[in-house]
């Protein structure tokens, strides 16, 4: 079996058996979409998908912090530094795609007059995007809670913040926002073409934290002592 589908299922079976885990990151969204259903359409969907993505970015974050001690291990048994980060970038793309398929048939079927086609480019992309925050947040912190604050702290102001400032441009889930107004308020394409060429683009830039990350974490040999030099 290839090494990359190797580590992909070894971390599927590892967070399959977190049900607790799994099911309040199946919920969460949930919670998110109901707090705003009831007047606020728009919202309710953009909220819906940012909670979708910060359930997979905490995900990333706990499979990245669980798996660091047995990376080593794994490397000195031969696997690659890109068969190890990308294994597990697989593994969250299957979860996040099984979480984001009742949430895309919930809206499909509880909303009216909006363009479902955005909505599900929107859930795509977080699936592309999140897992890639979670696992390079994971890869430069090394405590859990730090990891944790950083994700509240991003999603906190991805909600608050003024879609249309600067600042919240820089957010790695920016993308949302814009493809919803686009598929909720109809409006222009432009909003959906910024919100594609933003989520590319952060994704790039979130891989390429990932794998710079791994590559020097895993070169270094905190294992190794040296006791003497020469005399």
């Amino acid at each position: 079996m290839n090494r990359t589908a190797t580590i992909a299922e070894m971390t599927l079976r590892e967070t399959g058996r977190r049900r607790g885990v799994l099911v309040l990151l199946l919920v969460l969204p949930l919670a998110f979409y109901l707090a705003r259903r009831g007047d606020y359409l728009g919202q309710s969907i953009r909220f819906v998908c940012l909670g979708l993505s910060w359930a997979l970015s905490t995900a990333a974050l706990f499979v990245g912090s669980a798996a660091r001690s047995l990376e080593p291990r794994l490397r000195l048994s031969g696997y690659r530094t890109h068969q190890l980060f990308l294994g597990r970038l697989l593994a969250l793309w299957t979860l996040g795609l099984a979480l984001s398929a009742p949430y895309f048939l919930l809206i499909r079927l509880d909303q009216q007059n909006v363009r479902y086609g955005a909505i599900a480019v929107i859930m795509l992309l977080g699936v592309l995007v999140a897992p890639l925050f979670g696992l390079a947040v994971s890869a430069l912190l090394p405590r859990d809670l730090e990891g944790m604050l950083v994700l509240l702290t991003v999603v906190g102001l991805q909600m608050i913040l003024d879609p249309a400032g600067n600042a919240a441009r820089v957010l790695p889930f920016w993308f949302s926002r814009e493809i919803a107004t686009y598929a909720v308020d109809h409006t222009s394409a432009g909003y959906l073409d910024r919100g594609l060429v933003h989520g590319a683009v952060t994704a790039v830039l979130l891989l390429m934290v990932v794998a710079v990350a791994f590559g020097v974490r895993l070169r270094r040999r905190p294992h190794v002592r040296i006791v003497g030099g020469l005399s």
